[in-house]
């Protein structure tokens, strides 16, 4: 891929509608026809866009969160994302800004790529900003290794609502300071291997219960509880710098002068809070423009697009009428609006494009930086697992996958009976424990968003409860800990929360059962 030139020199050789252009970022699809990459490749060459962001595939994308349109499989994903970008590349008269969501890795959205852990968990971790540093450094590097310039990660805000269906893991927790400190750690990390950062999202979309891919959330606070918490993380990372800052869409009327407007479409949150209160001088860019909480409201092609650019998103992602939009904004906006958009936008593609190439930073080792993360994670809840220590006791698995290393392992050292509800019915365990006082339970559940209970069947949760009341539990769970919230944990002999399902994980909880590593992590939420 070419250098961009300066912006000087796009300035005054791109006309007005092509400076328009550049706002637009379209969905790329990694999983596409080829009929649908030739369409997106005419949009590239006819409009002059000036970015895409990747997706999986139209199946998973925003609007279809919830839905029943099935997602295929492509072991090939990052190959097939390589080689879409280079064509795409071809394609565009201007250098394209690549961006996509890897807040945990490519594996948010590439199969058979590095997956970390998720922020929830990075967040138990006391000490541990050096490794979420490593963990946005190495994250950095494998989108780099793709052709992509810009994460839109981390996510900043606060997890002070467990049944919150869109952010709970993927934020750091409920405490302002330890979501702020961890996010300026991810965003150093990846600002070291030259890979560009979006905060989100603002003005703060963890106190909702209401999934904004499917429906507008209303956030009744007023600006003092605002200011003090949701704003907190973002008001101190744009303070000690960020690159661009991702506007959700959120009805919070406290800051919109008593308006219900999408904060994504609102003049008084983003030109006056962020812009003026914040002092931000950097990229906004809208959530995808093609969720329901805005796009259903907005029939008429290239309104949302106008709406949203005139509050003032400079850049505008996932735009679904990108024609339209650019003819309505070309029809509506001053020169001066265009110019101070395309400035910031160009300038934020030149760092990323122009940047020169570091080959001596180096990833760290994957099951090395899991294993440290693992350990500095784990949280005991209650109890102590020392009462198993002597005793006899069996394992039971709620796992939905065939092995569990976290039992494998510990069957090394002691001699005991294990079941997997995979492949042994729930009578029949209850057969196999009736004259058993001791068990040790492992749970991982086959979805880390809170609906429908995890996903975990109802007469799994029933076997749970029964054994929580007449069997001497020892619990590790092996996924989100808002999972303790559906059971009397505290009727444990001891819980621990080891946050994902990983091998190494699995390894490190096991090792914690057997005595040999102490439980460091904190819970970085409240469990009622």
């Amino acid at each position: 891929m070419h250098n961009i030139t300066s912006y000087t020199t796009a300035s005054e050789s791109l006309s007005k509608r092509e400076k328009i252009g550049q706002l637009f970022m379209p969905a790329a699809f990694i999983n596409d026809t080829e009929e649908e990459i030739c369409a997106l490749e005419k949009l590239i060459k006819e409009q002059g866009i000036g970015g895409l962001c990747f997706f999986h595939s139209r199946a998973s994308a925003a609007t279809n969160f919830e839905g029943k349109k099935k997602i295929i499989v492509n072991t090939e994903s990052l190959s097939t994302l390589k080689n879409l970008i280079q064509r795409y590349q071809k394609a565009a008269k201007q250098p394209l800004l690549i961006s996509i969501d890897a807040e945990w890795g490519l594996a948010m959205r590439i199969e058979n790529t590095p997956q970390y852990p998720y922020a929830i968990c990075l967040g138990a971790m006391q000490n541990g900003l050096d490794l979420i540093e490593q963990v946005g450094k190495n994250i950095a590097l494998d989108c780099k290794n793709a052709g992509i310039h810009w994460n839109l990660a981390p996510v900043v805000d606060i997890n002070n609502n467990p049944n919150n269906p869109v952010i709970g893991y993927r934020s750091f927790g409920e405490d302002k300071n330890n979501v702020t400190e961890n996010a300026i750690a991810f965003i150093k990390g990846t600002k070291e291997a030259g890979i560009l950062t979006s905060i989100k999202h603002f003005p703060g979309h963890g106190d909702t219960a209401t999934d904004s891919h499917l429906d507008l959330p209303l956030i009744d606070k007023n600006i003092d509880e605002l200011w003090d918490n949701e704003l907190y993380p973002f008001r101190k990372i744009v303070a000690s710098g960020v690159d661009s800052v991702m506007i959700g869409h959120l009805s919070i009327p406290a800051l919109a002068n008593g308006s219900k407007i999408s904060s994504s479409i609102s003049k008084d949150i983003i030109k006056g809070v962020l812009r003026t209160e914040l002092s931000f001088k950097g990229v906004v860019i809208s959530d995808a423009l093609n969720m329901h909480a805005v796009s259903k409201n907005y029939p008429i092609k290239g309104e949302l697009e106008w709406l949203a650019f005139d509050a003032g998103n400079d850049i505008l992602c996932f735009a679904e009428n990108t024609v339209e939009g650019i003819e309505t904004i070309l029809k509506n906006a001053n020169n001066k609006a265009i110019e101070e958009s395309f400035k910031r936008i160009w300038l934020l593609k030149e760092k990323a494009i122009n940047q020169i190439d570091n080959h001596k930073l180096q990833a760290v080792d994957y099951t090395t930086l899991l294993t440290k993360i693992a350990k500095k994670s784990i949280t005991q809840i209650v109890g102590n697992t020392n009462n198993f220590m002597n005793a006899p006791f069996v394992g039971i698995d709620i796992n939905f996958k065939e092995e569990n290393t976290f039992f494998t392992t510990i069957k090394k050292e002691k001699d005991f009976d294990f079941y997997n509800l995979s492949d042994t019915s729930i009578p029949e365990i209850k057969a196999k424990i009736k004259d058993k006082e001791n068990i040790l339970l492992s749970i991982e559940a086959p979805k880390v968003k809170p609906q429908n209970k995890f996903n975990i069947p109802k007469e799994y949760w029933a076997l749970i409860g029964e054994l929580l009341e007449t069997k001497n539990v020892i619990l590790y769970i092996f996924g989100s800990p808002f999972i303790l919230n559906h059971l009397n944990y505290k009727n444990t002999k001891s819980a621990v929360v080891a946050y994902q399902d990983f091998e190494e994980f699995k390894t490190v909880a096991a090792n914690h059962f057997l005595g040999k590593i102490n439980a460091e992590g904190k819970l970085p939420v409240t469990i009622s």
